[in-house]
Order: structure tokens, then C-alpha cells, then sequence
């Protein structure tokens, strides 16, 4: 599975147009999101994972990296390009700290 830093990617999101997909809760989203991410919550990943394009890359962001790292196995074996957001929500609540 391939990843990134919460550094890394915060660079390319504010620099470039990747694809973010947020997979936590919907109550989670609401909280803290970065703008522009699309929500797409691991629960429904399994029914909702056909609206996604398969030729996007994909970074793939949680509160803590473990369910986007789940997801990202989920989403491989379909065939997918994504990469796993190291740290998640987490590391951008405590780099605002």
C-alpha cells in the first residue's frame, strides 16, 4: 500500500487538484474537514466505491490513518490508485496546535 506523510500531502493539497477522499463518519466530517474533500465513510465504502473514477489517484485520509488504511486495501484489490494519508485529521489538529 503505498503512503504519504500528513506533511506531504498538505503540501499537494494546498498546491495542486489531487482527490481526497475523507472516510470517516459523517459527524466527524462536519467537525474538521479539509475544503474541497470528498466524504465518502468506510461504512458505506462497500456499496458507495462504484461512484469512484478508476482513473484518479486517490489520497486517502481518516482521523488517525488506520480505517483510510483499510480502506485503501479495500479499494486496491478493485483496482484503484490510492495512498494512505499517514496520521490522518489527527496530525492537522496537532500541527494547528
Amino acid at each position: 500500500m503505498k503512503e504519504v506523510s500528513f506533511s506531504d500531502f498538505y503540501q499537494a493539497y494546498k498546491t495542486s487538484g489531487i482527490q481526497i477522499l475523507d472516510v470517516r463518519e459523517q459527524e466527524e466530517y462536519e467537525v474538521l474537514h479539509l475544503e474541497g474533500v470528498q466524504l465518502l465513510p468506510l461504512s458505506t465504502l462497500p456499496n458507495q466505491y462504484r461512484q469512484l473514477e478508476r482513473d484518479q489517484v486517490y489520497y486517502v485520509i481518516c482521523k488517525s490513518g488506520m480505517r483510510s488504511a483499510r480502506a485503501c486495501l479495500f479499494l486496491e484489490e478493485l483496482g484503484y490508485d490510492v495512498i494512505n494519508v499517514q496520521g490522518g485529521m489527527d496530525a492537522l489538529e496537532s500541527s494547528v496546535e
